[in-house]
């Protein structure tokens, strides 16, 4: 399922929602959700034409989680029995981590369901923007070690992009940035969108490393 309103979207969003209209799962991640089995989640990927230029919303989980303890993601979680839809989900999991009220944000997309297969979680990403003037919240200390507003441009730039290898032999997109590493699901997504909204510059993808060892839980 995927929904684009582009009403009140920055103009830096506007090539990407068009492109996103017709996103398949697998433009956006390798792996689909089966046909029945995983369990449901949503994650909110926000944007914003912030101080620095377009930026996104990204947190860091707190060390020690049962699953992907320490990793880079965007906010969100599994959906409750009260949630509405995959957008209540996400829009309320941003608000409980970060601390932003829902009416501060406007969701453009709902894109289609992707999979984690080593946590069994259908996750939809919700595609929202925010106003350039907006702050991150009280976040949960619980769930969030830190929440920064990353701009584009220093996630497309060339110096880094890496190509990461899992001791499982699986090898992804990651960003190597001051303070945060993202890889995996994250990255994946992450690196789908910047290249559907035209921002992607080349890099040299043989540029291997290995993923560090505290990510291997």
């Amino acid at each position: 399922m995927t929904f684009v309103d582009v009403a009140q979207a920055p103009d830096f969003m506007l090539p990407m929602l068009q492109r996103l209209r017709t996103a398949t799962a697998t433009d956006l991640h390798r792996f689909a959700p089966p046909d029945e089995g995983a369990r449901q989640s949503s994650v909110l990927i926000l944007f914003s034409d912030g101080p620095a230029g377009p930026d996104v919303l990204l947190t860091e989980r707190t060390a020690g989680m049962r699953q992907h303890s320490a990793q880079v993601s965007f906010p969100g979680g599994a959906r409750d029995p009260g949630d509405a839809d995959a957008v209540a989900t996400a829009l309320r999991e941003t608000r409980e981590e970060v601390g932003i009220a829902p009416e501060h944000m406007r969701v453009h997309a709902q894109l289609p369901d992707l999979y984690i297969p080593v946590t069994k979680y259908a996750v939809t990403p919700v595609v929202a923007s925010a106003p350039g003037d907006y702050r991150i919240g009280e976040v949960s200390p619980t769930e969030v070690a830190q929440a920064v507003r990353v701009p584009i441009e220093m996630l497309v730039d060339p110096g880094v992009r890496r190509t990461v290898q899992s001791p499982m032999g699986r090898f992804g997109p990651a960003f190597v940035l001051d303070g945060l590493f993202v890889w995996g699901f994250t990255a994946s997504v992450l690196d789908a969108v910047l290249t559907l909204g035209g921002f992607e510059q080349e890099w040299d993808r043989e540029q291997l490393i290995d993923l560090p060892q505290k990510y291997w839980r």
